[in-house]
């Protein structure tokens, strides 16, 4: 059986390809500097950032699912004035570069690769780290994909939770269309294995929502209360943030919906209680 090497399997959107693909009745191995528990999936243990384990990794691959990266705001969940002028390159250009060469020489048949809407008007230096790593992949002479995804539910929850201190939120009234993992999941196994390559259509959620209106969901799905001050930004400017609408295919699952599933039982002043104890 075709063996699928996917790098980032233990993050969200990665789980959720694995959980596809396991599903599906494919063979997975999952590249982790750790091993995990489940026992569904075979394990190689490796590191992006160094090249260790990934040409082990590769051995029997027929495809390559690239959905790893290193975002320090993602990781933290708030910016900070430093990732605004660097941020880690070893994963997304450096790691990407490496898994590319490696999997030429393993002949692998197909990299997907992983990327973001709206990178070649992006300014963050994060931006900049995935715009490379694209590039990489481009020019490439393997057989390649390339699926653009808008920013994840889970990513606004995390900033969203990040300014639960202040008793003000200044946000941007520019629309854009975050999307869930399950539903970008579902695009990119789709495009593993149609049987097509190059640049696949992108993909966002359903509904075109300024950060406002999303503010104001993730209150009242977290009974709190905190005031939201809307900022009118240029276009320019707001798409340097990535607040824009993508086009191409559109996931189903809403940000309110999503936001029932994650906060089902939230009770009146529980956010307040929570937010104390940070």
């Amino acid at each position: 059986m075709a063996l699928t090497l996917v790098t980032g399997g233990t993050g969200h959107l990665g789980g959720d390809i694995v959980d596809r693909l396991v599903g599906a009745g494919r063979r997975v191995r999952v590249l982790a500097r750790s091993p995990g528990v489940r026992g569904d999936v075979e394990w190689a243990a490796g590191d992006l950032a160094t090249s260790a384990g990934l040409q082990d990794a590769l051995l029997g691959v027929d495809t390559v699912i690239h959905a790893a990266t290193f975002s320090p705001i993602a990781r933290r969940g708030g910016v900070r004035p430093i990732d605004f002028f660097k941020s880690p390159s070893a994963v997304d250009v450096e790691g990407t570069e490496r898994l590319l060469s490696l999997s030429g020489e393993a002949g692998v048949r197909h990299f997907l690769h992983v990327s973001i809407v709206g990178l070649d008007e992006a300014t963050l230096p994060y931006a900049r780290n995935k715009l490379a790593g694209e590039r990489l992949v481009r020019g490439s002479a393997l057989p390649w994909s390339v699926v653009r995804a808008m920013p994840f539910y889970y990513l606004l929850d995390r900033l969203l939770a990040g300014l639960g201190w202040l008793p003000a939120w200044p946000m941007p009234t520019a629309r854009f269309n975050p999307v869930d993992t399950s539903d970008v999941a579902d695009h990119v196994v789709a495009c593993a294995f149609d049987g097509q390559r190059g640049e696949r259509a992108e993909i966002g959620g359903p509904e075109d929502l300024d950060l406002v209106t999303l503010a104001r969901h993730y209150q009242e799905a977290r009974k709190m209360h905190r005031r939201i001050c809307p900022i009118d930004v240029s276009e320019a400017r707001a798409r340097g943030m990535g607040l824009i609408v993508s086009s191409g295919v559109r996931g189903r699952l809403t940000w309110a919906d999503w936001l029932k599933r994650r906060y089902p039982r939230a009770q009146p002043g529980e956010a307040e209680r929570m937010l104390s104890g940070l």
